[in-house]
């Protein structure tokens, strides 16, 4: 039954492929005022909010988005319980559930779609899906991974049975590995997920077993797996490359189309929206999905509005990722905005070599979900092919000792996944971590 659902929503979705840019824009607008008045009369944080801005439910049909109070993480993670609008749920009892249920656990109480945010603070941020707004940012993603294709053609791909391997960070509440496995299940299609901290060694016996004929993941992971197929360690037949979780470069799409000779898809989503936009090869700008979200494209980053997640609204909320919008007359056919260029942050690799020339690497993002009480940023920093150092910004002097123990604790027990316990790892506090001045956003790994 969820596979015909599934379909049957992507139907729909496809379907607005087909409007004009105007007819576009009016359901957007729609979209949004449904929003906007449902937010002031179910949450009591949007309800003050748009009081104190001046905004009386009369307003919200005419007042401009730009008029509305903005917000951000940390606006969010204070104003948690009383922006959703769910009942009997707290941003502590999601916690709770993140520590103490197993991943096999899917929902919050059989109802709610939970999504751990990354970062390095001591209390991670939470984004709450209901089932109604999980289906529609699926059947978001399955668009954007079959983007290009008509209904024909997906069906006739369905139903030769995808083999998809997904190479990212798997081990924990992360929306893409957790909405990429419910896709993959939703249509019936075979799954292989590959984390980050496996060994290189079992990337090559898994894969070669699986022989998968879709990869999605973070670009700089899906480099490794070609350049395996390269190497001749395994032999792929690819037909499509969802990028995924960090942003892709022109020489890296290249270097992946070059490579497996399959289409190369470049998809945008965040942990507050899932399901943002895409670009295949060949297009002009990446499509922004506005049947589901607003993005403003503003100097300080991107305001994102979700058109389809009513247990968390999420209005006018400040994302540091900076946008460049195409105007509309150079972004070609099709009723969605375009944007020229996503500057956002895309990590290198940390690369190690035993005694014996065998080497393994080690990505930033396998241990972006680091909670740690005090800890307020980290930065990585290779000082040879057998050691590294993070540097660490923490709250207070007093901090350091407790912080510094449990980041060994934890970074140790890494290492060890990945068959590096020779690699020797370093803690050094610094007064601040600052952001790369082109993207905004802080590096992972400094140069």
């Amino acid at each position: 039954m969820r596979y015909f659902h599934l379909l049957w929503n992507l139907l729909k979705c496809k379907q607005n492929e087909k409007k004009t840019r105007e007819q576009m824009k009016a359901l957007q607008e729609k979209k949004l005022r449904e929003m906007l008045v449902f937010a002031y009369k179910n949450s009591s944080y949007y309800h003050r909010a748009f009081e104190e801005a001046g905004i009386c439910e009369d307003e919200i049909w005419k007042t401009p988005l730009k008029n509305f109070p903005a917000m951000d993480k940390q606006c969010l993670m204070e104003h948690f319980d009383e922006l959703i609008t769910v009942k009997d749920v707290s941003q502590e009892k999601l916690r709770r559930f993140d520590v103490q249920a197993g991943l096999e656990e899917k929902t919050f109480r059989g109802m709610y779609h939970v999504v751990h945010s990354s970062g390095s603070t001591g209390k991670p941020g939470y984004f709450l899906y209901d089932q109604d707004a999980w289906d529609a940012m699926i059947t978001g993603m399955i668009r954007a991974a079959l983007w290009g294709m008509s209904m024909g053609q997906i069906i006739k791909f369905l139903l030769k049975g995808p083999r998809i391997l997904y190479v990212a960070a798997t081990d924990g509440r992360y929306g893409g590995a957790m909405a990429v496995g419910d896709g993959i299940e939703g249509v019936g299609a075979k799954q292989l997920f590959l984390d980050i901290k496996t060994p290189l060694s079992e990337w090559i016996a898994k894969i070669r077993e699986f022989r998968p004929n879709m990869i999605v993941g973070y670009p700089s992971a899906i480099k490794i797996v070609g350049q395996l197929e390269r190497q001749g360690e395994i032999k792929l037949n690819v037909s499509r490359i969802v990028s995924c979780g960090e942003p892709l470069g022109a020489s890296l799409r290249q270097y992946l189309e070059q490579t497996f000779h399959g289409v190369v898809l470049n998809y945008y989503g965040t942990s507050e929206s899932l399901a943002l936009g895409v670009q295949m090869t060949g297009e002009k700008g990446l499509s922004l999905f506005d049947d589901m979200n607003v993005i403003e494209a503003e100097e300080d980053g991107m305001y994102l509005t979700s058109l389809y997640n009513f247990a968390q609204p999420l209005i006018r909320y400040r994302i540091s990722d900076r946008l460049q919008l195409l105007p509309e007359k150079e972004g070609g056919t099709g009723p969605f905005t375009k944007v020229k260029a996503i500057e956002g942050r895309c990590e290198d690799l940390l690369w190690f070599e035993d005694g014996k020339g065998e080497r393994e690497f080690l990505h930033p993002l396998a241990i972006e979900g680091f909670c740690v009480e005090g800890l307020l940023d980290y930065q990585f920093r290779q000082l040879g092919t057998d050691a590294f150092e993070m540097l660490a910004q923490v709250s207070g002097k007093e901090k350091e000792k407790p912080v510094r123990q449990e980041m060994l604790r934890q970074m140790k027990e890494i290492l060890k996944e990945k068959n590096l316990d020779y690699v020797q790892f370093y803690v050094r506090f610094v007064d601040e971590i600052l952001p790369d001045f082109h993207t905004g956003k802080k590096k992972l790994i400094a140069a």
